[in-house]
């Protein structure tokens, strides 16, 4: 989902999500309608955020996860299981118990991908999740995101995004969203072959929306020199 600020990305994710009512027409997710059924939406779909507030900033990233495992059913030996799967996967068992708020950004946005995956979801809604990192950083998320999460897992992901490139190299479909109307969708390929052969995904967002994609500028320092996703194995857990 590709928008200018303001065009109703985080919006819509929200409505998907079941976090706010939409003001009119209606939605399904995974066949589940968001307002009548949205218990059950909400068992099948898993949210990623950039925003810190989510999170316990005196906890630990393992008490963080096992909070968030026990609102979705999981406890004591079961939680502990799942939350050491998940850390293991994400690459940060080993700064599993340190206070969250002594985590870089690249940190806190992995953590904020392992508890998206907690409860095993079907659809996995991110909300820019590349936004304040660095290019090295930004760059391990979305091998993460397409190796791991999609490739392996077999996971649908709704992602909003400003990069263009991020949105070329992961998504199959894209929309254009502005004003709260969606105004072009398809494959990549196809919004800029109806542009013409040598038309850019930057073209296809400015011919349709009036405006040009302003993309964040990314840091210059790197945040995860250190730490790097990496490809590992399975989350222990059947398909539903």
């Amino acid at each position: 989902m590709l928008g200018p600020n303001g065009a109703g990305k985080t919006t819509l994710i929200k409505i998907l999500c079941t976090l706010i009512f939409p003001s009119t027409g209606t939605a399904k997710v995974n066949g589940y309608d968001v307002l009548k059924e949205s218990r059950k939406v909400r068992e099948s779909i898993g949210y990623v955020t950039t925003d810190e507030r989510s999170f316990y900033w005196r906890l630990t990233g393992r008490q963080n996860l096992e909070f968030f495992a026990n609102l979705h059913n999981y406890y004591s030996k079961k939680a502990q299981s799942r939350v050491s799967d998940l850390l293991s996967i994400v690459n940060l068992e080993k700064r599993a118990d340190d206070p969250f708020l002594s985590y870089s950004a690249g940190m806190k946005q992995r953590l904020a991908i392992a508890r998206g995956l907690i409860n095993d979801p079907r659809v996995l809604f991110m909300d820019e999740p590349t936004r304040s990192l660095d290019p090295k950083a930004a760059q391990d998320a979305r091998d993460f995101i397409h190796d791991y999460i999609v490739s392996e897992q077999e996971k649908t992901i709704f992602l909003s995004t400003h990069n263009l490139n991020e949105a070329e190299q992961l998504c199959n479909r894209i929309a254009i969203l502005d004003e709260g109307k969606i105004k072009v969708s398809g494959t990549p390929q196809e919004l800029k072959n109806g542009l013409g052969s040598n038309s850019t995904l930057s073209d296809v967002f400015t011919s349709y929306s009036g405006k040009r994609l302003e993309e964040e500028k990314q840091p210059k320092s790197s945040f995860m020199k250190e730490m790097r996703f990496r490809h590992r194995g399975g989350l222990g857990m059947g398909r539903r």
